[in-house]
């Protein structure tokens, strides 16, 4: 789905906010063999996705820029596009208080 407007950042969210990109999207298959299938967000296979935190507001204090964080299903807003540095890429606000795990690397294989 395409965004229907681009903005230039950098931009920085307010207090208790935390901006998201990346957002992991598509099939996925765990370490074990395990095929996730994309969910389309209205099918089978829901599951929370991993994003990585581009910016948070002052008033947060468990994650940090360039973390990734596990957030349960659709409790992410709707993106938007920003550009920066000459790239464009999806960003999104996620939902704090359904952020269920945080790992320094990019989860991969889960």
């Amino acid at each position: 789905m395409a965004s229907l407007q681009c903005i230039k950042g950098p931009i920085r969210p307010l207090r208790g906010r935390i901006l998201v990109r990346n957002i992991q999207k598509g099939m996925q298959k765990t370490q074990g063999g395990i095929v996730l299938p994309d969910d389309n967000m209205t099918e089978r296979g829901i599951r929370p996705r991993w994003a990585k935190v581009y910016a948070v507001g002052s008033d947060i204090d468990y994650v940090s820029v360039g973390q990734w964080v596990l957030m349960e299903h659709g409790r992410w807003s709707e993106g938007f596009d920003l550009e920066e540095s000459g790239e464009v890429f999806d960003l999104r606000q996620a939902d704090g208080e359904s952020i269920l795990m945080v790992s320094d690397e990019e989860p991969t294989g889960y």
